[in-house]
């Protein structure tokens, strides 16, 4: 169901499209040998071909090639065996060749479609258009000089995948979960890292307003977005700024516009350009790409268990919540950590998965999840080793800690990083399953609120939980719950 944003003169729904450029994991650029690396310093990764010298003709990276169609592929998108690649021309002065290679209307990947999961547990599908291979131009920096503006071509070159999708989106909402559909997708598949601080993926968003069932409105163009949590605000912006205009009896100008992180606001950077402003034309020095179906089916083989597969069998084979099955695939690195955990508890308590798998999901979510948010630490910079984890819900899973001690010794673990067989060991935090100790603290817990015993017996059953507090209180929190509940519950019945 569409949701509509209220204006003053009535509801209007916002249309909005994404442009994601992909950096390709490569070692080397679309066209060039020249190192990809990130961080050097200013043009020492430039040939004569990225520097666009002239005589330097472009030769195709065949590694670029098969990153793009695994990345189509990933996306369930057609592969079009036969591509084209196009000069589109512009001129700046970080582009030096005047031109950029890119591709038009002949694209290596076509058409497709990707289902994302909003926060309401409803799910939106989205179109995909195209996927197109193109190189990156170079980097104007303006704060370098207070006259001048310096000129770094290490990007020039660098393959990029824009990809482009159908106008599908309703809102912000919306689009955050196609983009990092998108990003975990490149992620799993490997052809791009997917680090937004970094310039690796970054989004031109495209808006427009128009009253529900009307033609599509004018729209504007938000370049280089490279975050998820700005991109969100470039669309709730341009949303009421463009309604605000038309409710006015303004009208919407075609344009590109740069988003101001500080203030949450778009400002406009120059008219929008079209399609023949570009004046495309087939590359003259690029014959058309073509490949064989075997060269897709080969990398279709190739690809490991993607999001949406890996999910599915966390919820049917493992019994995970549908819930915690998304958190867990959301990332590689974390889906990673948490299959290799429970392969790890699996060894060590000789259980098997499926009776592990919750509680050991529950734990990364819950537990290391959110230390790690705390601590502004990915999965893969966790000071919790898969051993140490493994061993320390391995320590439940047997009964020699419980639950409560584990949240204590995870702390210490967080804190030191020690082992937590060593942690309980040496601040004897051991779980007292002695039926004979526990059973004389319950007498003694019975014995100090008969009161309470009395009304227990005379029907206010919720004060169970009172007492199992009391004798966990006086064991330190030790005591097995398990045989606390046995051993309690005869005796208040009695």
């Amino acid at each position: 169901m569409t949701k509509y944003v209220k204006g003053a003169t009535g509801d209007w729904e916002v249309v909005i499209g994404l442009e994601i450029h992909a950096q390709v994991l490569s070692e080397s650029k679309l066209f060039s040998g020249s190192s990809t690396k990130y961080g050097a310093e200013p043009n020492t990764q430039v040939s004569f071909v990225c520097s666009a010298m002239p005589g330097m003709l472009p030769v195709i990276n065949e590694e670029c090639i098969r990153q793009a169609v695994r990345t189509g592929l990933a996306m369930g998108c057609k592969i079009n065996l036969r591509s084209v690649f196009d000069r589109k021309n512009y001129f700046y002065a970080d582009l030096p060749q005047g031109y950029q290679i890119s591709q038009f209307k002949d694209p290596i990947v076509g058409e497709g479609e990707l289902v994302v999961d909003l926060e309401d547990g409803s799910t939106k599908t989205i179109g995909v258009e195209r996927l197109h291979l193109e190189q990156d131009a170079g980097k104007s920096m303006h704060d370098q000089h207070p006259t001048q503006t310096y000129i770094d071509l290490n990007r020039s070159g660098v393959a990029l995948m824009e990809i482009v999708s159908m106008p599908d989106m309703r809102s912000a909402e919306e689009a955050g979960a196609y983009f990092r559909k998108i990003r975990s997708l490149v992620r799993y598949a490997g052809t791009c890292d997917g680090n937004m601080d970094q310039g690796s993926m970054r989004a031109d968003v495209n808006v427009s307003v128009r009253r529900p069932g009307a033609e599509l409105g004018t729209r504007t163009e938000t370049k280089n977005v490279n975050s998820i949590r700005y991109m969100m605000q470039v669309i709730d912006f341009e949303t009421r700024r463009q309604i605000d205009i038309l409710e006015d009896g303004g009208v919407i100008a075609q344009e590109t516009r740069q988003f101001d992180p500080a203030s949450g606001t778009t400002s406009s950077l120059r008219s929008k350009e079209e399609a023949h402003d570009y004046r495309y034309f087939p590359d003259p020095d690029l014959l058309p790409l073509t490949f064989a179906q075997e060269f897709v089916d080969d990398l279709a083989k190739s690809l490991p268990e993607l999001p949406d597969a890996k999910k599915e069998r966390l919820i049917t084979e493992l019994g995970i919540s549908a819930y915690n099955a998304g958190v867990l695939v959301a990332e590689k690195e974390s889906a990673d950590y948490f299959e290799d955990l429970l392969e790890a508890l699996t060894h060590k308590t000789g259980n098997d998965k499926k009776s592990l798998a919750s509680q050991a999901a529950n734990w990364v979510i819950g537990d290391l999840f959110g230390a790690l948010k705390k601590a502004s630490k990915s999965v893969t910079e966790s000071p919790v080793s898969i051993k140490d984890g493994a061993e320390l819900l391995s320590l439940q899973v047997d009964g020699t800690i419980s639950g409560r001690i584990a949240k204590d010794v995870f702390e210490i673990m967080l804190e030191t990083g020690q082992n937590p067989e060593k942690i309980v060991e040496e601040k004897g935090l051991k779980q007292v399953s002695d039926s004979g100790a526990i059973e004389a603290i319950i007498d003694q817990v019975i014995a100090d609120n008969a009161d309470k015993v009395v009304q227990y017996r005379g029907g206010k059953d919720k004060l169970f939980g009172f007492f199992v507090g009391q004798v966990m209180k006086l064991t330190g929190g030790k005591a097995n719950p398990q045989v606390v509940n046995d051993l309690l519950r005869p005796k208040l019945d009695a």
